[in-house]
Parts: C-alpha cells; sequence; structure tokens
C-alpha cells in the first residue's frame, strides 16, 4: 500500500477541525488540543484509522466486494466522482435519495428508465414527441441521471460505504445500519464516531483533506483488486480441435 506521510497530512491540513464551541463530546480520543478556538486533531489517530480502514478495503477489493463512495457537500463531490470512477466503484455525490440501499430494486426500476430516455435520445425517437413532452423527458433524463448515475453499474447491494462527513449523509449512514453494511468514514470534531465503524478522524471540510484520505482508500482498494486470482478463461467446445477416432 501507498506509504502515509505525515507531512503530507499536515500539508492537506487534515489535523484541523471545527471550532472547539461545536465538537462532539465522544470525539475527545481523537482530538490533541485547541490552538485559537480550534480543535486540532490527533494525527497519530487519523493515521491509526487510514490503516485500518485502508486494509479492510484492500480485502473487500480483493474479495470483489463493492465500496459506495458517498459525499454530497460541494467541496467532497468532485474528487469522489473522479476517484471512484478510478477504481470501477459507484458513487453518490448528489443529493442520497432514500431508499438507495433498503429499497434497493425500486431505485433499480428508475434505472432501466434512465437506459429508456437515453435510447430515445440515442435513437432519435424522442422527436416524435410534441414539444412540450420533449422538454419533460429531457427533464426527466436530466434529474434521473444527476442523481444515480453514480450507481448505474451497482447491481448489487455494497459491501460497505464509505463516507465524507457522516453527519452530512446521516441518511446514507442509517440506511447502511439497517442492513448491516459497514461505514468507513472520514469524521470531523462535530461527528458522531459510534455511529461509524470505521472512523477516520479529519478535517471534512478541506478539499485538499478530503482528497488526500480518499486517495489513499482508493489506492488501496486498487491494489486489493490487482490481488484477485484471475478468472479462468472460458473456451468454446465448438472451437476445441476434436479427437480423430482411430479407425486402423
Amino acid at each position: 500500500m501507498a506509504e502515509i506521510v505525515v507531512k503530507d497530512i499536515l500539508d492537506a491540513g487534515v489535523h484541523y477541525g471545527h471550532r472547539s464551541s461545536r465538537w462532539n463530546p465522544k470525539m475527545r480520543p481523537y482530538i490533541y488540543g485547541r490552538r485559537n478556538q480550534i480543535h486540532i486533531i490527533d494525527i497519530k489517530e487519523t493515521i491509526r484509522g487510514l490503516i485500518r480502514a485502508k486494509k479492510y478495503l484492500m480485502r473487500v477489493a480483493a474479495q470483489g466486494g463493492l465500496a459506495l463512495f458517498v459525499g454530497t457537500k460541494r467541496q467532497a463531490a468532485a474528487s469522489l466522482e473522479e476517484l471512484a470512477s478510478d477504481c470501477g466503484m459507484p458513487y453518490c455525490t448528489e443529493r442520497w435519495l432514500g431508499g438507495t440501499l433498503t429499497n434497493f430494486r425500486t431505485v433499480r426500476s428508475r434505472l432501466k428508465r434512465l437506459e429508456e430516455l437515453e435510447e430515445m435520445r440515442t435513437s432519435g425517437e424522442i422527436a416524435n414527441y410534441s414539444k412540450k413532452m420533449q422538454s419533460t423527458l429531457t427533464r426527466e433524463y436530466r434529474k434521473i441521471y444527476r442523481n444515480l448515475n453514480g450507481i448505474r453499474e451497482m447491481n448489487r447491494l455494497p459491501e460497505c460505504l464509505i463516507v465524507v462527513d457522516p453527519t452530512k449523509e446521516k441518511n446514507a449512514v442509517h440506511e447502511a445500519h439497517l442492513l448491516g453494511i459497514k461505514v468507513v468514514a472520514l469524521i470531523d470534531t462535530d461527528s458522531d464516531p459510534d455511529q461509524v465503524d470505521l472512523p477516520i478522524p479529519g478535517n471534512d471540510d478541506s478539499l485538499r483533506s478530503i482528497r488526500l484520505i480518499m486517495q489513499h482508500l482508493v489506492d488501496a482498494m486498487k491494489q486489493g483488486k490487482s490481488l484477485r486470482p484471475n478468472e479462468p478463461r472460458k473456451v468454446d467446445p465448438a472451437a476445441e480441435p476434436r479427437a480423430v477416432p482411430n479407425i486402423g
């Protein structure tokens, strides 16, 4: 796995928490101190949490499991979409739709509708409708695409969620708990660590902090994927040479 460098963590500001007035007392074990009314996160705890999360995610990827990246806050969306795509994992960077996990079958039906609308646009069939209907269908397409495009390849429930700011993504975390899906999360000083299976204490508001932590997790998953045994090559029986019967 990629080496965790303390200097990179400091340069990215991962150790900066929220104002001390906004803290969650349950985060006390992860806080080093306070400076100018800002809590400073203990980097040793950040590294410890990051190492645990990387080992777990590498194992998930090696076993062919799915990890769903969730981060709808503006600072996280672009990085999560890029990094999740890079390791071939689903992501949710727009609004979390209630039931994405607990009502997965219905969500899959909406994805089928997305495919239907895309086919209409590609084939030009949409031109057969009135201008008003075309506008309605286009709006429907854009809405479904925006909310569900990141999970269109997620054909089964994920083994875990990778969350930026579980306080903001409380609905996603709640659904994961109901289904027994593990939650790996970047948690700031205002978060409740009890809601997370594998917490990584760190700044969840900084673009650089989010990207650094998520890059480490993605690298671990990519390494896990590389450890998968190669699938046996499928042989077409019709293409195999047939034994010539001995008629001598």
